[in-house]
């Protein structure tokens, strides 16, 4: 596993790497917060990102919140401080792991854990969403499609459903295809759904 340590404080990110060396991990990469950071942290391709930001500036942690979202990978944000407004922001950003005043090594290996499984989930979640919401996209497309030949074939729903299935079939080709096809034509001879 690729683990980048993002941190500009050298004694900080000893700590973080010592405690992932005593983990197991070898695959260890600290990448100071400094010029074109996200940029190389993005061709680096970490699996997990471990963020120490001691006493972040507004500035610096909306910066590490950019890295968050850019990546897409599981973070974990280490801060001395923080306050609702820097949780929240957090939050929003994809931190899947966000630890005030915790920084120690023994607690490094269970905190990158909860990180990845955090994110995992999420990302799951997201996943279960994004299908969710096609299928409820696909089954509008199809009733659409169902209507129009309701109207101009007079079918009742059942046999417009078949018919639409049978199509579909026969051109090896998904339904919601088909149904999309046929709206499109329908609207090109001026039909009215």
């Amino acid at each position: 596993m690729r683990i980048a340590i993002v941190d500009d404080s050298g004694l900080r990110a000893t700590v973080l790497e010592d405690g992932l060396r005593e983990a197991g991990y070898d695959d260890i990469h600290v990448v100071p917060p400094h010029g074109a950071f996200v940029a190389k942290l993005e061709r680096m391709a970490p699996d997990v990102v471990l963020m120490d930001l001691g006493s972040p500036s507004r500035d610096t942690l909306e910066e590490m919140l950019a890295v968050s979202r850019a990546l897409a990978r599981p973070i974990a944000m280490f801060v001395d401080q923080s306050d609702d407004t820097m949780i929240g922001a957090a939050i929003d950003a994809g931190v899947s792991a966000y630890v005030v005043d915790g920084l120690r090594k023994e607690r490094v290996k269970p905190i990158l854990d909860l990180a990845i499984r955090r994110f995992n989930a999420f990302a799951k979640m997201q996943a279960d969403l994004d299908e969710a919401r096609t299928a409820l996209a696909d089954r509008k497309t199809i009733d659409r499609a169902k209507a129009i030949l309701m109207k101009t074939r007079g079918l009742d729903e059942p046999a417009a459903y078949t018919l639409l299935r049978s199509t579909a079939m026969n051109q090896g080709r998904r339904i919601v295809d088909v149904a999309e096809a046929l709206i499109t034509a329908s609207s090109l001879l001026g039909g009215s759904e």
